[in-house]
């Protein structure tokens, strides 16, 4: 059976989580204060001060856990994690398919860019713009095909000097050309025969 809280038990751990939000602010503020003394020594200061190795000077081997101490600036920490990555081939060969190998923090860099995109059109204009490139170039090429090229003129040939044998081959060939073009009869549709055997019990 659930107990019911009294007020004064909802008052207490009402107090107890004001207590705890307080000192959570109270770290957390303490913790951007030391950041930003930090951050306004050298790498090589903060080295000496926490008495680590250059993380450029780490191997294989080396023990890189000292970088990971809470009280270690950010970024001594990531220069510690890229040289162990670059350290060993097992974690320095990634293939494509790992979507984070990327550094997708250069794209937040450039300002200066254009897109075709447009909110509520999305890429509207840019087909727009490639469907008039491709009728642009239809027509030219239109025009160039109608344009007649400049080809030397045959003389006209006499009528008296066609040989007659050549209109008699000629003539001799035209209806087995046009049986040769006829389309094949159809043949008839086949139809499916079935036989059943009767089995002999």
């Amino acid at each position: 059976m659930t107990r019911h809280t009294s007020f004064w038990d909802r008052r207490r751990a009402a107090v107890k989580a004001e207590e705890a939000a307080a000192q959570q602010a109270a770290a957390e503020q303490a913790e951007a204060q030391h950041q930003a003394a930090l951050a306004e020594k050298s790498d090589a200061e903060l080295l000496a001060e926490f008495d680590l190795p250059d993380p450029d000077t780490l191997k294989a081997g080396d023990d890189f856990s000292a970088f990971m101490a809470r009280a270690i600036p950010e970024h001594l920490r990531r220069r510690a994690l890229r040289k162990l990555w670059v350290s060993d081939p097992a974690l320095a060969c990634l293939d494509d398919l790992v979507d984070y190998a990327d550094d997708y923090t250069q794209a937040s860099a450039v300002t200066n860019f254009t897109t075709s995109y447009e909110v509520g059109k999305g890429l509207r204009r840019h087909i727009e713009d490639v469907a008039r490139k491709a009728a642009t170039a239809l027509d030219t090429a239109t025009d160039a095909a109608e344009t007649p090229a400049e080809t030397e003129q045959t003389p006209p040939v006499a009528p008296a000097e066609v040989d007659a044998s050549a209109v008699a081959v000629v003539q001799a060939d035209t209806p087995v050309a046009e049986t040769a073009m006829e389309e094949p009869a159809a043949l008839p549709p086949r139809r499916m025969a079935f036989r059943f055997e009767e089995q002999s019990a």
